[in-house]
């Protein structure tokens, strides 16, 4: 099972917790997208980027997962630049990043 490669220990509370959360999703395929998203993003997000990440958490994951898979249409108040860079951090051309 993949797990965090990111040690939360140089992060601030705030991104501690999203960090958790993104590991932490309840579906396994978001916690990789959104995990493995963050262990290489996080520590460098803006405060509006990790706002947008922390907006899209909130989201009912199979919703997210549909969009990412193209199985429905993002909504224009969600196809920010965060999701834009999660869904370019993962192809489709292949399996997803390990």
């Amino acid at each position: 099972m993949p797990e965090s490669t990111l040690s939360s220990a140089e992060l601030d509370p705030r991104r501690r917790r999203a960090l958790f959360r993104a590991w932490h999703r309840g579906l396994r395929e978001m916690d990789i997208l959104y995990g493995q998203f963050a262990d290489k993003n996080l520590p460098t997000l803006s405060e509006g980027d990790l706002d947008q990440f922390e907006t899209l958490m909130e989201v009912p994951d199979r919703d997210v997962l549909m969009w990412l898979t193209g199985e429905s249409e993002v909504p224009a108040n969600y196809d920010t630049p965060i999701y834009r860079a999660i869904q370019a951090f993962h192809t489709h051309s292949g399996p997803i990043n390990v």
